[in-house]
């Protein structure tokens, strides 16, 4: 066993210590692993699939941690990155074994199965990965851990390192659908803020492990690869920190429920993650920038490790532990209840526009975060001297605030029960915010802010170069492909099954969001775009371009106003409300939200696209003209001179 190999071990198994000691003390304080009054599997059961769960997410930790900081900090094809990769493919080789003693174990606990090696066993458990929710959710999680072993072997590259971070990271959605997440009054923010935790966790974990199994590398030629990682570490603990506490809001109702079992195992939880949080600032204060071989850094790191470990066990308990609940009167659900799994909000009005709230925590994260380095990156460059318009600053500024608003305001709180507002928060997403966030130029303030790294790694600056770069992406940011999938968007998504998904699950509503700002982004860059990209239309050609969308706008919006029947009968049409228009008028005011509202943010593309062509105008008048001025109106001469040769012809 090498130095490497040695190291990682060590530290996998401080952390898996500490995860089981965490893991039987919270249970117990919990009483998570507690003898069931019906239908008990026994103990091995009881106290087996929260220890293997343990485990399982150690070795998720390992492996998806390593590939993120492979992706962000290793040289491409270094020695550095195969030991990563190496590391990479041995935690996931730990998190497919216990991911599938986990699923085994689950299907004994929730069936009443006894463990067999007879047909009727496994034909139990072929039902229970291919039909039954929570047994599809541990299944996918083991084909992706076995997948990651093997491609980790097979690969050397930063690329593919990054596509194998992704699909780990993928991965941890399955998981994030299941638990508590799914049984959640506010489903969407349980399920988001699990999935950040998830995120933020491995990263953050996995991360450490590899840096402290790369020692010795990271002392010579790689020591940058310390801070990078410090800089993963912050940006975890702030994303773990306000995940959690959105979980926390969800599952304890009330201050009583802080006394429940439940509560003690949080605030322990909760001790534990200030401590590491200590330690992330001691080490960018302090340590990185005097470490030595024999310095600090290596020696708390295995404290750390335990420690963080010793969170994920807490987790792990805590998962199993019933949250309070609140026990009052038994409510019979009403139908918006059964469909969403929320109350009906009051009646939709001017005051509730302003006032009512659903707070997407995914969403809202992502906003701050792009307005705190947009503006980080203009103060860093006004310290070296550079200008940057303001009004870029304020465009996208604005547009990320709309982006919150969207969805997390009432936009977000009525758009499951009124198709019209739907449709506004469509009309935002695809076409107001991206008219607001093109013009903030955001590639190319991270070029002109952000040094290029001299090494062959790829930071935050290199990968999106590298993204806009790509053949895919030079394909559907062309501004024919762009006009036609924003505007093909419409029919496809609203008069295909695509709209119930989007409608019905969690994930198809965050696609929704997703698709909706690309598309609308990517048509409003081919038009106004100030970061480079493929070839633009000539001005004519983008103004018969925006005039064709509105066209098809206006042909999708008539085609809702005009239609008789409901495009999700079962869910519009059964939410049991009392206030606001009936369901089939409803829509077709969002038909002509769609054609008349919808064609304001176009007109304005339109003054935009002629104000540019006017200027573009300008500045070629100008430069013929200081042309013409050096060459002493030589161009002025030599026309004249052909109209001469000209008529002497005649």
């Amino acid at each position: 066993m090498n130095p490497f190999q040695s190291r990682a071990y060590s530290a996998g198994l401080i952390a898996t210590l500490g995860v089981f000691l965490a893991v039987l003390i919270g249970l117990a304080i919990g009483g998570g692993a507690a003898a069931l009054q019906f239908s008990d599997p026994g103990p091995v059961i009881r106290y087996g699939v929260p220890l293997a769960k343990a485990l399982m997410n150690i070795g998720m930790a390992v492996s998806i941690g390593s590939l993120v900081f492979a992706a962000f900090a290793a040289n491409d094809k270094s020695a550095v990155l195969r030991k990563l990769l190496n590391l990479t493919s041995a935690g996931a080789a730990v998190w497919a074994i216990a991911a599938s003693v986990h699923f085994v174990l689950s299907f004994v606990s929730v069936s009443g199965a006894a463990f067999s090696f007879e047909n009727s066993f496994s034909q139990g458990l072929w039902v229970y990965a291919t039909e039954i929710e929570l047994g599809i959710s541990l299944a996918l999680n083991v084909l992706a851990a076995f997948a990651i072993s093997i491609l980790a072997l097979s690969v050397s590259s930063l690329t593919a390192t990054a596509f194998i971070a992704a699909l780990g990271l993928g991965s941890l959605i399955p998981l994030a659908l299941i638990g508590h997440a799914a049984g959640t009054a506010n489903h969407s923010l349980a399920v988001n803020s699990l999935g950040l935790h998830l995120v933020g966790i491995v990263t953050w974990v996995g991360g450490l492990i590899a840096v402290f199994a790369l020692k010795k590398d990271l002392l010579g030629e790689a020591r940058p690869m310390l801070s990078r990682y410090s800089s993963l570490a912050l940006a975890s603990f702030v994303i773990v920190a306000v995940s959690g506490i959105g979980s926390s809001y969800v599952r304890i109702p009330d201050a009583a429920g802080l006394l429940s079992p439940y509560g003690q195992l949080l605030f322990i939880k909760v001790v534990l993650l200030v401590v590491l949080g200590g330690f992330g600032a001691l080490y960018r204060t302090r340590i990185l920038s005097k470490i030595s071989e024999k310095g600090s850094f290596f020696k708390l790191a295995l404290l750390e490790i335990f420690i963080m470990g010793s969170a994920i066990g807490m987790g792990t308990a805590l998962a199993r532990t019933s949250p309070p609940v609140n026990q009052g009167e038994f409510i019979v659900p009403t139908p918006a209840q059964l469909l969403t799994g929320e109350p009906l909000p009051p009646e939709f009005s001017m005051e509730t526009f302003f006032t009512q709230w659903k707070l997407d925590i995914l969403w809202a994260l992502i906003a701050l975060w792009a307005i705190g380095a947009y503006l980080i990156a203009v103060r860093r460059l006004k310290a070296r001297g550079d200008s940057w318009p303001i009004a870029r600053t304020i465009s996208w500024v604005s547009g990320m605030l709309v982006l919150i608003f969207v969805t997390s305001g009432s936009l977000n709180v009525y758009q499951e029960y009124l198709f019209s507002i739907h449709m506004v928060a469509h009309m935002f997403l695809t076409m107001a915010i991206p008219v607001l966030l093109v013009p903030g130029a955001p590639v190319t303030l991270l070029t002109r802010a952000v040094q290029k790294r001299a090494d062959s790694s790829r930071g935050v600056r290199e990968w999106v170069l590298w993204a806009v770069h790509t053949k895919y992406a030079e394909f559907v940011s062309h501004p024919l492909v762009a006009a036609v999938n924003f505007a093909g968007s419409l029919v496809v998504f609203y008069f295909t099954p695509l709209f119930d998904w989007a409608t019905r699950e969690h994930i198809g509503h965050q696609w929704m969001i997703v698709h909706f700002l690309i598309t609308g982004y990517l048509f409003v860059q081919s038009l106004i775009g100030i970061d480079p990209g493929p070839s633009r239309l000539s001005y004519p050609f983008r103004i018969v371009t925006l005039i064709g969308v509105m066209a098809f706008h206006a042909f999708f919006g008539l085609a809702l106003m005009g239609g008789t029947g409901l495009l999700l009968p079962d869910w519009f049409g059964a939410m049991g409300r009392t206030w606001g228009l009936p369901p089939l008028q409803d829509q077709q005011s969002g038909g002509a939200i769609a054609w008349g509202i919808g064609e304001i943010p176009t007109i304005i593309l339109t003054i935009i696209v002629c104000v540019q062509w006017f200027k573009s105008d300008n500045r070629d008048s100008k430069r013929l003209d200081r042309a013409s001025d050096r060459s002493g109106n030589q161009d002025l001469t030599d026309y004249n001179q052909m109209l001469d040769r000209i008529n002497n012809q005649k």
